[in-house]
């Protein structure tokens, strides 16, 4: 089983959200699998010497919690996730070469997926095999093609995804699934890999794991008794019963299809420093570099339709005022803002989806007006900054509940980020934003309303709104700044 993966986020264009909550036969599985070859076994290897990775290596394995970003100016993907995936055979080594893909990678958005988790639900009567050791988990009709095809599709189009957690002791699927987003790199192991027409189709670069026949043995044995808990004795009947007849009808043949060969798995760095260097040029054609994309794309256009700033009045242009005084203390910074903050939930609240209702007044009349037909609200502040709009909402909206999400600037990258929520539920609320972040939010995903109390021109080389009002998180909690730090000012500051 993958290790679990280390979350990082980017910078956000926005920081508050108001979300109003509205197997065929066997016969037919084989018709979807490649035939065996009868091509001899060839050995392939990586020869010469590489050149220097375009990306200094990373010192851990990123993974995102968020939808990737790479949008065109008219909210389309731009281009479809790179997917990686990885063959051979039982403890070839496939996950060691993958860790040292990512690793070596250094980018922000990776996803590690795994054919174990597609193993299929068993019967009763295929427990009681797999208890025995007497069920083939290496044959194809043993995973779930279907679901596995499914999958890939939608994290390759950017799309979140739930995975099977499957779990070895007992040979079947966990009653939660795990939540997984799209990336800008999807990498794909298991020893069936090659085996499917459909799943072969989804794969930009195929990749071999060879190991000797005893390493793999060894490994497996290893692996089952420590991490499964097997006894040797089952392990060994399991591999000659199954997993070496498998590996030679079924895994080994499609090697022919490997894009290349890495002998000796993940001790072989000159493989895989060749396999980053291809990454990074497909990535690089893929145009993940959002923000200049669109900072240049959106010139001189009009803002757009789904964005409405609260009116510019005398009262709203005084507490900017104080907003946007560098001199302003603390005190005042804190009271300005929970004003302003006040005004721009009533605005929000506003475009929440009503309709007509007549009540009878005191004096028996009746009277025409609206209420909110949703099933109910929800604030989600978007650490730290956003959880200064709590009370506000909670002043207007005495039944809203209250989520969190803590999003972090990706130094390295500096990418924005998001969850998967539907979009016409969405209501995002920033007390100052960036006409570039308004474009990049309204283009990206065009549903969403946008709401604000101003709108700045400019932003500087490190995405700063200018002339903006500082760091919002660190002047209203009264904290020094840090070098580098944007998480508060960005596209959008002190949003909700």
């Amino acid at each position: 089983m993958a290790s679990q993966p280390v979350y990082s986020g980017a910078r956000i264009l926005g920081r508050w959200s108001l979300n109003a909550e509205g197997s065929g036969s066997s016969e037919e599985a084989l018709d979807r699998l490649l035939l065996p070859v009868s091509a001899p076994r060839r050995k392939s290897s990586s020869l010469g010497t590489p050149e220097p990775p375009l990306l200094r290596t990373s010192t851990r394995t990123i993974y995102t919690a968020g939808r990737p970003p790479w949008y065109n100016q008219q909210g389309a993907q731009s281009k479809d996730a790179f997917v990686i995936g990885l063959c051979g055979g039982s403890a070839s080594g496939k996950t060691t070469v993958a860790n040292k893909i990512i690793e070596a990678l250094g980018v922000p958005w990776v996803v590690l997926l795994s054919m174990d988790s597609f193993y299929k639900v068993l019967s009763p009567e295929e427990e009681a095999l797999a208890a025995s050791n007497d069920y083939n988990f290496d044959h194809p009709n043993a995973f779930d093609f279907d679901l596995l095809v499914q999958t890939i599709c939608k994290l390759k189009q950017g799309k979140s995804a739930k995975i099977p957690v499957y779990d070895f002791t007992t040979h079947g699927r966990q009653k939660e699934w795990k939540n997984v987003y799209g990336a800008s790199v999807i990498i794909f192991e298991g020893i069936m890999s090659f085996s499917d027409k459909e799943l072969l189709q989804l794969l930009d670069m195929k990749i071999f794991v060879d190991a000797d026949s005893d390493i793999r043995l060894v490994r497996r044995l290893r692996r089952d008794i420590t991490e499964r808990g097997r006894d040797i004795e089952g392990v060994i009947k399991q591999y000659n019963k199954s997993v070496k007849p498998a590996f030679e009808q079924y895994i080994e043949p499609t090697m022919r299809l490997a894009d290349i060969v890495v002998p000796r798995g993940g001790d072989n760095m000159v493989a895989i420093d060749l396999i980053v260097q291809h990454v990074h040029s497909q990535l690089e054609e893929r145009e993940l570099s959002v923000r200049s994309v669109l900072a240049s794309a959106h010139q001189a256009q009009p803002l757009p339709q789904t964005l409405s700033v609260l009116e510019n009045t005398p009262q709203v242009r005084g507490m900017h005022t104080f907003l946007r005084d560098k001199e302003t203390t603390r005190d005042e910074f804190i009271f300005y803002s929970k004003r302003l903050m006040r005004l721009l939930i009533e605005h929000a609240l506003s475009f929440l989806p009503s309709q007509t209702s007549t009540v009878q007044t005191p004096q028996g009349q009746d009277y025409e007006g609206r209420r909110f037909c949703g099933k109910g609200i929800t604030g989600v502040s978007i650490l730290r900054a956003g959880e200064t709009m709590e009370p506000a909402l909670r002043a207007v909206c005495k039944d809203a509940r209250i989520g969190k999400i803590l999003i972090q600037t990706n130094q390295d990258s500096g990418e924005p980020e998001d969850h998967d929520v539907e979009e016409g539920r969405i209501l995002l609320v920033s007390l100052l934003m960036a006409e570039m972040g308004v474009h990049s939010v309204a283009y990206a995903f065009p549903q969403v309303k946008i709401i604000t109390t101003a709108i700045d021109k400019s932003v500087d080389e490190l995405f700063h709104i200018i002339p903006g009002m500082g760091n919002f998180g660190d002047r209203y909690f009264g904290t020094d700044a840090l070098p580098d730090r944007s998480d508060e000012e960005g596209l959008g500051e002190a949003s909700y």
